[in-house]
């Protein structure tokens, strides 16, 4: 039997004032202190946010542990540099304009695009999963599509911005869609045909590099992987073990059935909408057939889709418990609001998401 894929995940996180839960502009110095103790992290468009990058995994269990020891590894160092690591998928109090990272890079797409990079601060969950080659990476991207709105919803961590509620469950996501190449990918029947609209883009300038391709899934720049970037970085390292379990079973099951036909574009526009709007605490379009029902139901859907690979994996307790208990508990949307709806103070989201940050219910 072929050996499953190996999978790994990229968290961004942001770093904010303990007292007041502004952005500081202290990744440099964060992933400097990193540095001597051996921890790698990455430095992201804004100097508020750091980014932590796992090791190739085979299995679960130890896709959790170094999410966590990650995770702690990082608040330490935040914590040296009197800066809290908060998994928010946007800030939660923030002046007009956040700093730009330094990087050559960095500052040449702040040159270009102004406002929105400005405006960013906004932390996903990036999961990388082996594929032999950019065909199969696009046989992926097709069978996710319907599907990348229920992750979005499952995963949904910025109801709050700036100080007030948003009306949606992943404001990030509304904030994100703003790029030219964000969202979910076209439908794209050959290797041809991604390569001709990445470079239409290229030559278009509304991408400076490929690095830019900022689609929901595709084809990794850097690594031979399928990496799906749907997600808010989740509260809690469960919820981000969850998802990239999910996606990985959702790889072996694309690489073993019929290729789905293209869904259309305006029901899945609606679907990603509805998933930032209500997250999982509201009713799902399923862009499969467009009609309505509840979260739950589509998810048990979808973990019925992927059943035989989860069950290969060794995973399938995992996912229906994990599901069960972020429907009960609720994820960092529903954490959040409830916070923050209790007595209208900021510093009680700030505290119940520094909390999920850490925690761990296993």
């Amino acid at each position: 039997m072929e050996a499953p894929p190996t999978v790994g995940v990229e968290e961004e996180f942001l770093l904010v004032d303990p007292r007041t839960g502004a952005p500081v502009s202290r990744n440099v110095d964060v992933a400097r202190t990193a540095a001597d103790f051996g921890l790698d992290l990455q430095l992201e468009i804004t100097r508020c946010q750091v980014e932590t990058t796992t090791r190739v995994h085979t299995n679960t269990p130890d896709l959790l542990r170094e999410l966590r020891e990650l995770r702690r590894g990082a608040a330490i160092c935040a914590e040296k540099n009197d800066a809290l690591l908060l998994a928010s998928a946007v800030p939660l109090s923030a002046p007009d304009e956040l700093t730009i990272t330094g990087t050559p890079r960095y500052r040449r797409i702040a040159e270009n695009f102004g406002r929105l990079a400005n405006d960013q601060g906004l932390c996903g969950c990036h999961v990388h999963v082996a594929v032999p080659d950019k065909d199969v990476a696009l046989r992926v991207s097709n069978f996710l599509r319907p599907w990348l709105p229920l992750l979005l919803a499952l995963t949904a961590n910025s109801p709050i911005y700036r100080g007030g509620e948003t009306g949606y469950a992943s404001w990030r996501n509304i904030l994100w869609r703003r790029w030219p190449s964000a969202g979910p990918p076209p439908h794209f029947g050959s290797v041809r045909e991604f390569d001709a609209a990445v470079e239409s883009m290229l030559s278009l300038g509304v991408i400076l590099d490929r690095k830019m391709v900022y689609w929901d899934v595709r084809p990794s720049v850097t690594f031979p992987t399928v990496e799906v970037r749907v997600s808010d970085v989740p509260a809690t390292v469960e919820e981000s073990a969850l998802m990239a379990t999910v996606v990985r079973a959702a790889v072996m099951t694309a690489c073993r059935v019929p290729e789905p036909a293209a869904i259309s574009e305006p029901v899945l526009r609606a679907a990603y909408w509805k998933a930032a709007h209500e997250g999982i605490d509201g009713a799902a379009i399923d862009p499969l057939d467009g009609r309505m029902l509840p979260v739950e139901d589509l998810l048990s859907r979808l973990i019925d889709r992927i059943r035989p690979a989860l069950e290969e994996l060794g995973d399938l307790d995992f996912v229906t418990e994990a599901v069960t208990a972020l429907l009960i508990r609720g994820n960092g949307a529903r954490r959040q609001l409830r916070a923050f709806r209790n007595r209208g103070e900021l510093g009680d989201v700030i505290e119940e998401l520094a909390e999920a940050t850490l925690y761990t219910c296993r």
